[in-house]
């Protein structure tokens, strides 16, 4: 499948100017004028979605432990906004569904990247992508992505229609075997890491002919270099930056 992918996606909703992966975060990248917005899928113990990056609670949490390890209903508890600021006090950890609410309400695209815990690879997305399933109807402004390959199969297998990525790392940490593992997912883009990737791996992976999206780019000459490279579509916390900076191709 063909899928246009937007120049700027606010990453973890718009993570430089509200708390990363909350609904705040995907309001405040609306309110500037993103498109899409990424955000992270894991399970929580009683295996409901919910809209999370890390293994644990200690960066943006009040609290500590493993995710996988707490419950919705322990989970919601929590307060994930303080950490990032006083004004977002009694921010709560958002569910998935409550995610997608916010995205149709703000007419937003979404790259929803699922973020296993070890061992539930395969379960978690089969349990996002079976509420998606039932919620999102908009082909053309959804991306699945994954660093685990389990993951991106059991996408291919009950989301055939939807567009699927790759998450391939970069520099020391590039996926030794990617370019076998995208041709036998049959995914519709990689991710890469365009801090780290060097110009002789993006010219690689390039070769395989796939959009290509670059993460984390909070940098106007890092976004200047990649796009000269012929990288088209950037992951930033700070989408204000970056819509300053790129030239607009068409």
């Amino acid at each position: 499948m063909s899928i246009k992918f937007p120049q700027i996606i606010g990453h973890r909703g718009c993570a430089a100017y509200a708390p990363e992966n909350t609904l705040p975060s995907i309001y405040t990248a609306a309110d500037m004028g993103v498109d899409w917005v990424e955000l992270d899928i894991k399970l929580t113990k009683d295996q409901v979605p919910v809209i999370f990056h890390d293994e644990t609670l200690d960066r943006t949490t009040d609290s500590t432990g493993f995710v996988k390890d707490h419950t919705l209903a322990e989970l919601k508890e929590l307060d994930a906004g303080l950490w990032f600021g006083e004004s977002f006090f009694d921010t709560r950890i958002p569910t998935l569904e409550q995610a997608v609410d916010a995205l149709i309400e703000c007419e937003l695209g979404v790259n929803f990247e699922i973020k296993p815990c070890e061992g539930r690879e395969r379960e978690t997305a089969e349990v996002a992508l079976d509420m998606l399933s039932q919620i999102w109807d908009d082909h053309n402004k959804i991306l699945i992505s994954s660093f685990s390959p389990e993951s991106v199969e059991v996408t291919a297998e009950m989301a055939h229609g939807w567009a699927r990525a790759l998450c391939v790392g970069g520099g020391d940490e590039l996926l030794e075997n990617w370019a076998e593992l995208a041709k036998a997912l049959e995914v519709n883009a990689l991710s890469f890491d365009g801090n780290a990737a060097t110009q002789e791996q993006i010219m690689l992976m390039q070769e395989a002919g796939l959009p290509m999206l670059a993460y984390t780019i909070n940098d106007e000459e890092q976004a200047r270099a990649l796009q000269s490279l012929g990288i088209r579509s950037f992951f930033t916390d700070s989408p204000d930056i970056l819509q300053d900076v790129l030239f607009m191709v068409h």
